[in-house]
């Protein structure tokens, strides 16, 4: 997959997983479908920190953006999803194909070495994952009208 394709493959999961967040209001953040779920603000976060550090990984060629702890400096969701949309958005546009097809040794957090290719299919089935649980929790929150599963990139 080409450096444009994937980016726009990414953008057409992340508009669908942006609309979902657009609907969560701040008094549902901590909102949780079961005892054991994360809250609503906690999957959110996890979701746009999670794909930048895959995608930081294969830029980096090494696996200490998994360690590295993302803050961020906003509290309201929407303006999380915006700023780690964007910093995705950089990252996968500036991947060589040396990047892409160089191993990375992440033993240490997936227990295997991954192409950068690798890496980034993984992300984006860890994105598509969790935004089938974010369904659940909108839709949990009372909204009904809900986009499709994937959108236009």
């Amino acid at each position: 997959m080409s450096q444009s394709n994937m980016l726009n493959h990414f953008l057409s999961h992340r508009s669908v997983t942006n609309n979902l967040v657009q609907k969560i209001d701040e008094a549902n953040y901590e909102y949780k479908p079961t005892e054991t779920s994360m809250t609503a603000q906690k999957l959110v976060t996890h979701m746009y920190t999670s794909f930048h550090k895959f995608v930081k990984t294969i830029k980096d060629g090494n696996a200490s953006p998994f360690i590295e702890k993302l803050e961020t400096t906003h509290s309201n969701l929407n303006h999380i999803g915006e700023d780690f949309t964007e910093k995705s958005k950089d990252l996968i546009a500036s991947l060589t194909d040396q990047e892409l097809d160089q191993v990375i040794d992440l033993t240490k957090v997936f227990g295997m070495e991954l192409t950068g290719r690798q890496l980034f299919q993984m992300a984006m089935d860890h994105e598509i994952h969790h935004k089938g649980n974010l369904f659940v929790y909108v839709r949990g929150m009372g909204h009904t009208d809900l986009p499709m599963f994937i959108g236009r990139g």
